[in-house]
């Protein structure tokens, strides 16, 4: 071989290595770039499997809530009349002394039948404190008939009373607060 083959073959060699040492570079500088793409794809993955997570814990939490508040909706719905329901068990022990001081007593019919009347007259006068304290009112019977608060089941003639005027309650109409509970039944005047 000649020199210049050989110088020839020296520059290719030296050609081949700088390509070479290029190449390697440049697939060095893809590989880091490659990490750190795959770094911040892990890193993103892990926020967002933080998130999920966070979202599944206060999705849960809500729906505990939800629940708790349900329930305890139904519980007060179905405790609502506790306190009225207390308050009518003062009238039924005045009914039930009544009848045991009937039992117990050797009075004459004249004096156990007065106490029998205070009896019940206590026991009225029960019911009516415990409607009071419940917002529970008698409908007024006075004056005009109004077909919103009174049931006419019968007109009559009455010289003492105009046209439309209520002249006899057959029963009392109670309504509680504003809304009406029974109406009250009476007769009108024609």
């Amino acid at each position: 071989m000649s020199e210049k083959q050989e110088e020839l073959n020296n520059e290719e060699q030296v050609q081949e290595e700088q390509t070479q040492d290029e190449v390697s570079e440049t697939v060095d500088s893809n590989e880091s770039a490659q990490l750190s793409d795959e770094d911040k794809i892990a890193e993103l993955e892990a926020k967002l499997k933080e998130s999920e997570d966070k979202y599944f814990r206060v999705h849960a939490d809500f729906e505990n809530i939800k629940k708790r508040l349900e329930k305890e909706k139904y519980q007060a719905i179905d405790y609502a009349s506790e306190k009225f329901a207390k308050d009518l068990l003062a009238p039924i022990d005045t009914l039930e002394m009544a009848l045991a001081a009937e039992e117990a007593a050797d009075l004459p019919a004249e004096e156990l039948l007065a106490k029998l009347k205070e009896g019940v007259e206590l026991t009225i006068k029960n019911f009516y404190a415990a409607f009071e304290k419940h917002d529970i009112s008698i409908i007024e019977t006075d004056g005009e008939f109004d077909p919103n608060f009174h049931d006419a089941v019968m007109q009559v003639d009455s010289p003492e009373h105009e046209s439309g005027q209520i002249v006899q309650v057959m029963q009392k109409g109670y309504k509680f607060k504003d809304r009406l509970l029974r109406a009250s039944m009476v007769s009108i005047a024609n």
